[in-house]
């Protein structure tokens, strides 16, 4: 073969793309589906892609419908969750091999935390190649938020996030409050805001559940998500004992893990609170059932944290039912959900939580369902967010299509 055919074939070679992640599916989080929409949108745009990520937990089945993954024992807490400086390490320590022996990489992308960033970054380094860091979160700031952390620990995620962000080809924003905050801390270094959304050919207005409400079972809310200092899921919970006395056969259902939900469980028990549920996570498919049923999807940001720019995926997942939102809180989401008509919106007030849930009830200002569901199509699909990152991880290639891994 001369070495121009030999040149030519090599340029023609899929670019090989490694995306490391502790979360990724069949474990059910927004982090995981996420990822696994951005390796088949790099599939679609023609790349190979390999994630490196973890073993899911006990009792969770199924297989990833994109990328191959390549799994990994890591440390878990009670919940099920990587979550906590001894499970990051878990799998950044592991990780680091892991890097350097996997064979053929042309680009990689990164998922929090920050030191999942560090180990990736130092061998994206060594191998001489271009990182894309997905920044669904501000983590430091997550940090600042959390009570009891020490000064030297937040200072040191700080430094460890917007030095990886400064290092990295591309850093993928997913909204445009997490957008204007890296900005804010590292100025101009290549992110783009690809946006945030859901999975909308799981999660849709059909299928089973869409009538459970209409049979004659008793209404009820969902909360979908992680319950944490800077959600401030609690407030439901207090706008729910008022909204019992008006509307006593309302369920409240949980769908939660994280560091409140323990705190939550016992304020019910406490007061003796009658028809919230606490429940495990379940498959999207589940949940998407579930939420076609609901009167409304709940979602919570607490102020004051920071944490004002966020826009929850719990929204979208409502929203892609045909299903309204009641939201508490200040910021970027309630500003999003009052422009777009996606439900109701208040102060993280209790008593403006439970007005909003008695007006879901009666059915006062609801929105049409095919107007969440077509408004979600066109501003939330997780494919087009997705398909937009994987353009972006590979316009950073090389000009000749590949790395140096």
């Amino acid at each position: 073969m001369s070495r121009r055919s030999a040149v030519s074939q090599h340029r023609a070679r899929r670019p090989r793309v490694v995306i490391a992640t502790r979360l990724y599916t069949p474990e059910a989080s927004a982090a995981a589906f996420r990822l696994e929409a951005l390796a088949r949108a790099l599939e679609e745009q023609g790349a190979d892609v390999k994630v490196l990520t973890t073993r899911p937990p006990r009792g969770v089945g199924g297989e990833a419908r994109a990328g191959t993954p390549s799994r990994w024992p890591v440390l878990r807490d009670a919940q099920g969750q990587v979550r906590g400086y001894l499970s990051y390490l878990s799998f950044d320590v592991p990780l680091a091999l892991r890097l350097i022996l996997v064979r053929d990489m042309d680009a990689l992308v990164i998922e929090p935390p920050p030191t999942t960033g560090a180990v990736g970054a130092v061998a994206a380094a060594l191998r001489r190649l271009p990182f894309t860091f997905y920044a669904a979160d501000v983590w430091s700031d997550a940090t600042d938020s959390v009570e009891g952390v020490p000064g030297p620990v937040r200072r040191a995620v700080r430094l460890v996030e917007t030095t990886v962000w400064k290092r990295a080809a591309r850093v993928l924003t997913i909204s445009p409050g997490v957008h204007r905050r890296v900005t804010e801390l590292i100025g101009e270094h290549g992110q783009v805001m690809i946006g945030n959304g859901i999975d909308t050919d799981t999660f849709t207005p059909d299928g089973p559940g869409a009538d459970e409400e209409a049979d004659g079972s008793p209404p009820y809310f969902v909360y979908a998500g992680t319950v944490s200092e800077w959600q401030g899921a609690d407030v439901f919970v207090d706008a729910f004992e008022q909204v019992r006395r008006t509307h006593p056969g309302t369920r409240l259902l949980f769908f939660s893990e994280g560091s409140g939900r323990d705190a939550l469980e016992e304020m019910v028990r406490e007061r003796g609170l009658e028809g919230v549920e606490f429940r495990s996570k379940v498959p999207p498919a589940e949940m998407a059932r579930t939420l076609r049923g609901a009167v409304a999807g709940l979602s919570s940001i607490t102020p004051g944290q920071g944490y004002e720019f966020a826009l929850p995926t719990k929204i979208y997942a409502a929203t892609a039912c045909g299903t309204p939102v009641v939201h508490a809180g200040e910021g970027a989401a309630n500003e999003r959900i009052d422009a777009n008509h996606l439900g109701w919106s208040s102060t993280y007030d209790a008593d403006a939580v439970a007005a909003s849930m008695r007006a879901a009830l009666e059915g006062r200002g609801s929105p049409d369902p095919a107007h969440l569901r077509q408004w979600t199509i066109e501003h939330a699909s997780l494919a087009g967010c997705a398909a937009k990152g994987a353009a972006e991880v590979l316009a950073s290639l090389p000009q000749d299509g590949r790395g140096h891994g």
